[in-house]
């Protein structure tokens, strides 16, 4: 079609409504768009927002052999047909915790800087990670202590203010039994 328009074959007449106007070498400007993260900070209400997203967390067995490395899958998803964006208290969006202790650790593993971060869902995205828990529970920055026999919680919670009122967590029990 563009070499038509290029070449001189078509006759060019302004006056005629059934013949092609001078070509413009304009080019489509882009829609405007809003600014999703924007729209929803400033105008949905919390309660809104922490009701559109759903957590889980799932194992694919609640029975694990002493030292069998735990996988676990965290799905976060969003059920509202508009994007969501929450404040994180740090750039890290998301915690995972073994019985409350965070990253599997009893001392502080990070170190965020003080500012805050965002965590955006689109429209009905499902995000989902995998994470491992190899049965050991951080004590110090170089020793790792092995787990007892027992039941054990292994959880995940926005990193957002009051994330249990706000019921932004999830959680599911394991169990680890001698071999």
């Amino acid at each position: 079609m563009r070499r038509i328009y290029e070449s001189e074959a078509l006759h060019r007449d302004d006056s005629d409504g059934f013949s092609p106007n001078e070509r413009s070498d304009t080019k489509l400007q882009a829609m405007r768009w809003v600014n999703a993260t924007a729209v929803s900070r400033r105008i949905l209400p919390y309660w809104l927002r922490d009701r559109a997203i759903s957590m889980s967390v799932s194992v694919p067995k609640t029975e694990f052999a002493l030292g069998e490395r735990i996988p676990f899958r965290i799905t976060m998803a969003n059920s509202m047909p508009f994007p969501i964006t929450f404040r994180t208290r740090s750039p890290i969006p998301w915690v995972w915790h073994v019985d409350g202790m965070d990253d599997a650790a009893r001392i502080s593993v990070r170190d965020p800087p003080e500012e805050r971060g965002e965590f955006r869902f689109d429209r009905g995205e499902r995000k989902r990670f995998t994470k491992q828990w190899s049965q050991m529970i951080r004590v110090s920055k170089s020793e790792w202590e092995p787990v007892e026999p027992g039941e054990y919680t292994i959880g995940a919670r926005l990193n957002v203010e009051n994330h249990s009122r706000r019921k932004l967590e999830a959680e599911t029990t394991i169990e680890v039994v001698p071999r």
